[in-house]
């Protein structure tokens, strides 16, 4: 296998009136499906913009197999698979037709993007719908059209940007399976504050909070860091607001002599709160709260 390694050295951007989007980012990536978790205005998208090479770091640098990305973006670009946030189609035409167009945009020579089209629409599920109008296509379906564009040069970096927004449950978890077979042989970026997204399938976490890195490494070791610090406290339903407004919760389970709240806190809220085992969920939301504290 080819190599898969992106690594981040000190990555900052700043916007010209001063903000700063990103502050100090250093991480290792290599192949599988990396989590990129953080609530929105974390800086998510603008360092999926910057590992796309659609944005240059204002500090630090960012190096694909050891070559710099900002000084010479063309060894990424040739072998990087990207689906925006705000990835749109056009609507009349087919399937076949829209991925044909950009494998001419993505230089597919027109030798091969002919068979290169019918192989991405296979792997994502799309041959026996390849000839109809995108316009009928479901939200899932478009986002199946939108990863068989960023397949159509054979990436090894693939960056996908909150790509289940909007999706139903189904629809979801078909597009998770996908990413898990597609991060076999490649290194997939999955940009998302949804949880749920990366459970199952991240085999690495990077999180981040306004703008800088809060951890980095397996989904277990972020659960053992949060061992010790959930709850679960059952209290009358004229209640609730003021438990929510003081802690962080996770979750609530009505039942017949209040509501059961599960939270994250340093310590028991309360002599009734009883200690649970962590989840991935969890631990991000304790994460977080403490890191945005800091």
């Amino acid at each position: 296998m080819s190599s898969c390694t992106l690594d981040l050295d000190g990555v900052g951007f700043r916007y010209k009136g001063g903000h700063d989007a990103l502050s100090e980012v250093s991480l290792r990536l290599e192949r599988g499906i990396v989590g990129l978790l953080g609530p929105n205005g974390a800086g998510k998208s603008t360092l999926m913009r910057i590992l796309a090479t659609l944005a240059k770091p204002t500090r630090g640098r960012v190096q694909w197999n050891g070559e710099d990305t900002a000084r010479r973006p063309d060894p990424l670009r040739r072998t990087l698979g990207y689906l925006p946030q705000d990835f749109g189609v056009y609507p009349m035409l087919s399937a076949r037709e829209f991925l044909a167009y950009l494998s001419a945009v993505k230089g597919v020579s027109a030798k091969r993007a002919a068979a290169r089209v019918d192989e991405c629409l296979a792997q994502v599920g799309l041959s026996e719908a390849a000839d109809r109008r995108l316009g009928e296509f479901s939200g899932g379906m478009r986002q199946r059209v939108g990863i068989a564009q960023a397949l159509l040069n054979d990436p090894k970096l693939l960056i996908v940007d909150e790509p289940t927004v909007g999706l139903d449950p189904e629809e979801r978890l078909r597009f998770r399976h996908l990413l898990s077979d597609l991060a076999v042989d490649r290194l997939v970026i999955l940009s998302t504050h949804i949880v749920s997204d990366i459970e199952a399938s991240a085999s690495s976490l990077a999180i981040m909070a306004k703008g800088r890195l809060l951890f980095s490494g397996t989904p277990e070791a972020l659960i053992a860091d949060a061992a010790g610090h959930v709850w679960e406290w059952t209290v009358p339903a004229e209640q609730v607001a003021t438990v929510r407004a003081r802690h962080v919760t996770t979750g609530s389970q009505r039942l017949a002599d209040g509501v059961r709240l599960r939270l994250v806190a340093e310590r028991a809220p309360s002599a009734d709160a009883v200690p649970v085992a962590a989840g991935l969920e969890d631990a991000h939301l304790w994460l977080v709260a403490r890191g945005e504290n800091r």
